[in-house]
């Protein structure tokens, strides 16, 4: 079955898929132990558009097939400013919270594998980063999903609030 390259309508770029982390389980039954799989999946264009995927099955191809359909269904518009963050924004999902800060050209994005899927995949090239709390995978992802969508352009508050904004840049 031959594999093709899907484009989001929005942007007519490729979506990117990679495979945050793997879980397994096991049951006990008679014959010795039952394993599942879930997977969690990051899914993104790498210009704004990004989203993440769970999905269970009895093998993990199956699983990560499931999840990637999973992300392409939840993808969200995000604001990137000169490839970074345009303010700093506090993700929170249960018992984590993940500040995300904007960086100065070169930085690179300075955060751990899970937050750095996902910044990546959206479009960041520069960001700071700090998770408190649970450093558990899928609440990393859903609370750096949540900072993401706080997130508001120049453009968005100005017509929100009716008036014009002057930013001063840091660096």
């Amino acid at each position: 079955m031959a594999e093709e390259i899907r484009t989001d309508i929005q942007t007519e770029q490729p979506l990117e898929d990679t495979v945050v982390k793997i879980f397994r389980n096991a049951k006990v039954v008679k014959g010795g132990r039952r394993f599942s799989f879930s997977a969690l999946v990051v899914v993104g264009d790498r210009n704004g558009t990004v989203g993440f995927g769970y999905g269970k099955a009895n093998e993990v191809p199956p699983a990560v097939e499931k999840a990637v359909k999973d992300a392409k269904k939840n993808l969200q518009q995000i604001p990137v400013v000169d490839g970074t963050l345009p303010h700093p924004v506090i993700g929170k999902s249960r018992a984590t919270q993940v500040t995300l800060l904007p960086a100065s050209p070169g930085t690179g994005v300075i955060a751990g594998s899970t937050t750095r899927s996902i910044l990546e995949y959206a479009g960041v090239r520069n960001a700071l980063t700090k998770v408190n709390g649970s450093r558990s995978a899928k609440n990393v992802v859903k609370a750096v999903m949540d900072g993401l969508i706080k997130l508001r352009d120049k453009e968005t508050v100005e017509a929100l609030r009716g008036v014009e904004i002057e930013v001063e840049k840091r660096w």
